[in-house]
């Protein structure tokens, strides 16, 4: 384990901030030496609780000192605070789990260390700060005891720091283009009013996309983007030094400042394959969402409605998507006894949705619902060196479901929404993110829908939140939305039908006119890489259309490797917590329970060869084994025969290893498993 050092670098100037700060240190290194000494897991517990109470304690008297001094920081400072508690109840939840206390936690809580608090206190508290201490010492390597680790794949910055100098091209408080007559940029104070990529296949728009992203991350805003080719994975790699890159950056007077780096990237997968997996609760996704992603009619919503409401008024959890079938199949039971209080409930349009569930769960969409659930904090992670953290969504298998994959992206849009708290205008967003195959989110999708979206994104601005759309056709999206859409880069569109003619003239109606060319005939003329931009200055007007060639991206144009993919999601501090699954009772537990508490035997003695009595009569009524043939189950035998598979697996184990330990080696687990097969296999064969 790594024991960490207090280092004069880490000083934010204030006395009482400092002192806890080294307590902070203090505590973590006893935390992680009891742990490589092999302590017990109650010394262990109470280190940690003692690391997690003082954290909380500091964080407190931090921001009342903050709040004293009358730090513009604050808010900013609260949020940070806010995401850093989360992320250490995360880790005490790996105990709770039992995922291994000894080992896992003290490897998340050194991630979290190196990720988190340490880059906080560098960059956030240091600078929260400054208005009440002396200038800021100069950045040097804050360390560690022992051997330096090699921060290649997660800093992405080589040993050999650039230059903080304000260079001729790349300005403070402004993200470089490219270049027109003159450079390009987006101000950093209005990219958070939202912005636009567009431009027909092969144009030019993933590299624009590249690029801004380079250049958020390198102002320290954290980036989520969505990989749909693949290409945006090369973020994570060092450019190559290619001819026709050099040549750009030459002719828009770039070459001084042009430089090959990697970036700071977490990879994240539903599918849990490219990337650490991403999940959601059922009810964290609402009926809303749901029913989008379902596509039900208005009556079928209606029944998932009432069955979200059925489950909050009678205290039941809806985690994953067996709970919400066990749900609906306990409404169509009850279909009379919830019509009278809820409004209809068919058992047809139960059945409908329970189809489309199914449909779902066959697309690897039961892969999303369920926990650990993704925090929204994990997409607004910095890095030590202060860099912005992208996130980028694996989503090449994802596209198979087009609906699945804008449904999932409206999701984590709608989260940000209700959980950031209102910033007015930072200096800078707190998050960017980029909408690829924006069309997706509107084909089909209900008014209600779309106006939540137009909602979502006319106010989440003032949460800290830029949300940049990249599709191939400004019309794909509704006036409304465009409306909205302050920063703009317009690629190439070719014009061979009526309605493309129209699109081109759309987009060129959008830019504040140029005198000194036609922005219709410009668009249609762009070459590969070359885009018009406007972008919001001043006041936050839109400044004039300019034809712009685009800057070359420092990071790798193009793919990695598997095995660099793996390297990287290897490093990644966000693998220890949701890497594994965790299924706690909910929906299915409970109402399986109660249907189990139901059942009784009948008073009656069974007429002599109908069926066993005693505890077989039980099993018999409770599973529909000593039905007539040719008599349907009903629905609560089918719960329970399902519960029953799922139990008799878990009993087979148990009792397999104490029959094993009486007995004694494979032979007494053999007879264990034999035993159990024996008494409940056939039951549920029949």
């Amino acid at each position: 384990m790594t024991q960490y050092e207090w280092k004069a670098d880490l000083a934010t100037g204030d006395d009482v901030v400092d002192g806890q700060h080294q307590q902070l240190i203090k505590f973590a290194n006893q935390f992680l030496e009891a742990a490589r000494h092999g302590q017990g897991k109650d010394i262990l517990k109470k280190s940690f609780e003692l690391l997690e109470r003082y954290t909380h304690e500091h964080f407190r008297e931090e921001e009342r000192l903050l709040r004293k001094i009358a730090s513009r920081r604050l808010d900013d400072q609260r949020v940070q605070h806010a995401e850093m508690r989360h992320e250490l109840k995360a880790i005490r939840s790996l105990w709770i789990s039992n995922f291994g206390f000894v080992n896992e936690v003290p490897r998340a809580l050194e991630a979290w260390l190196e990720t988190r608090l340490l880059p906080h206190i560098f960059e956030h508290d240091r600078r929260a700060f400054k208005d009440c201490r002396a200038p800021r010492l100069p950045k040097t390597d804050w360390g560690k005891a022992g051997p330096k680790v090699d921060h290649a794949v997660w800093n992405g910055r080589q040993a050999n720091q650039q230059s903080e100098a304000v260079m001729a091209v790349e300005q403070s408080g402004k993200l470089y283009i490219g270049a027109s007559s003159k450079a390009e940029y987006i101000q950093l104070p209005f990219a958070n009013r939202h912005g636009l990529i567009t431009g027909a296949t092969g144009t030019g728009k993933t590299v624009s996309l590249q690029v801004l992203a380079e250049g958020f991350s390198n102002a320290g805003v954290p980036v989520f983007c969505a990989d749909v080719k693949g290409d945006l994975a090369g973020l994570a790699a060092a450019g190559e030094p290619k001819d026709f890159l050099v040549k750009r950056a030459e002719i828009i007077g770039f070459s001084d400042e042009y430089r090959h780096e990697s970036f700071p990237v977490v990879f994240w997968d539903l599918f849990g394959k490219d990337g650490h997996p991403i999940r959601t609760t059922i009810s964290e996704m609402g009926p809303l969402l749901l029913s989008r992603l379902l596509d039900l009619n208005d009556t079928q919503e209606g029944v998932l409605n009432i069955a979200f409401r059925l489950a909050d008024d009678d205290g039941l959890l809806l985690l994953d998507l067996k709970d919400l079938r066990a749900l609906l199949a306990h409404a169509a039971e009850r279909a009379g006894e919830l019509s009278a209080r809820y409004g209809n409930v068919s058992k047809a349009s139960v059945g409908a949705v329970q189809r489309a569930l199914l449909v779902l769960e066959e697309q690897g969409g039961d892969r999303f619902f369920g926990e650990p659930a993704l925090h929204i904090s994990e997409m607004m992670r910095t890095t030590r060196d202060g860099r912005g953290v992208i996130n980028i969504l694996a989503a090449s298998a994802l596209m198979q479901s087009p609906r699945l994959y804008a449904t999932f992206l409206l999701w984590l849009l709608s989260e940000l929404f209700e959980e950031l708290p209102e910033i007015g205008d930072p200096e800078k967003p707190r998050l960017v993110f980029f909408f690829d195959e924006a069309h997706l989110l509107f084909d089909n999708a209900p008014k209600a829908l779309v106006e939540k979206i137009k909602q979502i994104v006319r106010l989440i601005r003032s949460k800290g939140v830029g949300v940049y759309f990249v599709t191939q056709n400004p019309i794909d999206l509704p006036d409304d939305v465009l409306a909205q859409l302050g920063n703009r880069v317009q690629h190439a569109l070719r014009a061979y039908t009526p309605r493309e003619m129209k699109a081109v003239k759309a987009a060129a109606e959008a830019f504040r006119p140029n005198p000194d060319f036609a922005v219709f005939e410009a668009i249609t003329q762009l070459e590969v890489g070359e885009a018009l931009v406007s972008t919001l200055e001043g006041k936050g007007a839109p400044s004039m259309v300019q034809r712009t060639l685009i800057r070359p991206p420092s990071s790798r144009i193009g793919t990695l490797s598997d095995e660099e993919r793996r390297r990287i999601i290897a490093a990644s501090p966000v693998g220890m917590i949701y890497d594994n699954v965790i299924d706690r009772e909910s929906a299915y537990e409970i109402l399986a329970a109660n249907v189990v508490e139901k059942i009784t035997p009948a008073p009656a003695e069974p007429a002599a060869g109908e069926r066993s009595g005693g505890i077989g009569g039980l099993i018999g009524d409770l599973l529909g084994t000593n039905r007539s043939r040719g008599k349907r189950l009903t629905t609560t035998q089918h719960v329970a025969r399902s519960v029953t598979r799922t139990v008799t697996t878990r009993v087979v184990g148990g009792l397999a290893a104490e029959v094993g330990k009486s007995v004694g080696g494979s032979l007494g687990g053999s007879i264990g498993r034999a035993l159990v097969r024996g008494v409940l296999g056939g039951i549920l064969r029949r």
